[in-house]
């Protein structure tokens, strides 16, 4: 399948409440650890649709699930960044929150405490088909699949828009839940992808091979494109069992490495949007993910001031007008 490069981006997934804590050297188990601590609007979901905004897509859409408690604040945030949320307000649960424990050291490698909250309790009466209305591509956050609610929607969305001859792309998102959920199950759900983003530990997860290239290549047997995103080792793109580029990673002084793949993943999606051939839009991510580590926190610079007041109509009690496009 190719995109129109004049179509939107319309992705679905998480949005959360970040907590980054930077400390140095391990934490002091049963004391105190002194660190930097900051409140940043977070979420792999929502990260992808700022940094494709970030990186020049001129129409980024975001369904993505909220608590009442920081609805206002998270559209503020997305806006500012470039995006047109369509925020469903969760009435039972609050705003999902992740703790970032970044260690600054050299890697400044990080572990996240993930409550989910409202961000995976969207549902398929949150999906309405109009979502798609002039969407060249639909990126789905792999954390829509560790819910059952928010797996369903992912299903009717993915059906959806193969209905309509819409490439769709998905970042696993997390080893640890990936492990949790199961490889089979995943790959039965990949197997209607056009592109899968994992990472280099998510390729070897769901292949069982330890070469990241060889899991590359076997993934694409399963979806037309793989890109396994490696860190300081840049990326494998692989076609029809075949890694066919290494990208080598931009050089950077990293702060803070969340964010880092949604931040390859936003600007990848979008340089396939302009007609970019893979491994074009392999590097643009590189370049990216570097210039994401180089912040704290997993969000581009905002590309206008956050406005001010209440919130406008992106954000929908309930679940969006199904007669609406974002």
């Amino acid at each position: 399948m190719t995109a129109a490069r004049d179509g939107s981006l319309l992705v679905v997934g998480d949005i959360v409440t970040d907590v980054v804590a930077r400390h140095r050297g391990p934490l002091a188990t049963g004391t105190d650890t002194a660190a930097a601590v900051r409140t940043l609007p977070g979420g792999a979901g929502a990260n992808v649709a700022c940094w494709a905004a970030h990186s020049g897509c001129a129409d980024v859409r975001l369904l993505g699930r909220v608590g009442a408690d920081a609805a206002q604040w998270h559209e503020r945030e997305l806006v500012a960044a470039g995006v047109r949320p369509r925020l469903v307000v969760d009435r039972e649960a609050t705003t999902g929150t992740v703790i970032c424990l970044v260690d600054t050291g050299a890697s400044a490698e990080r572990t996240f405490l993930t409550d989910s909250g409202a961000s995976l309790r969207l549902e398929p009466a949150d999906w309405s088909d109009a979502l798609l209305d002039g969407v060249a591509r639909l990126h789905l956050s792999g954390y829509l699949l560790f819910s059952e609610p928010s797996r369903a929607l992912a299903e009717v969305a993915l059906a959806a828009a193969r209905a309509r001859g819409v490439p769709v792309s998905l970042d696993p998102a997390s080893a640890g839940f990936l492990l949790e959920f199961g490889v089979d199950r995943f790959l039965a759900f990949a197997e209607g992808l056009d592109v899968l983003l994992p990472s280099r530990d998510e390729a070897c997860l769901l292949t069982g091979l330890p070469e990241p290239a060889d899991a590359a290549a076997k993934l694409s047997r399963l979806v037309p494109l793989v890109v396994a995103k490696s860190g300081v080792a840049g990326a494998l793109v692989a076609r029809s069992g075949t890694v066919i580029a290494r990208v080598p990673a931009v050089p950077a002084t990293p702060l803070d490495t969340t964010g880092a793949g949604d931040a390859f993943t936003g600007a990848f999606l979008t340089a396939l949007l302009a007609g970019a051939d893979p491994e074009v839009a392999a590097a643009q991510g590189c370049g990216a993910g570097a210039r994401a580590v180089e912040r704290v926190g997993g969000r581009p610079p905002h590309l206008r001031p956050p406005r001010r007041g209440t919130a406008g109509q992106g954000v929908s009690p309930g679940r969006p007008d199904p007669e609406a496009t974002p």
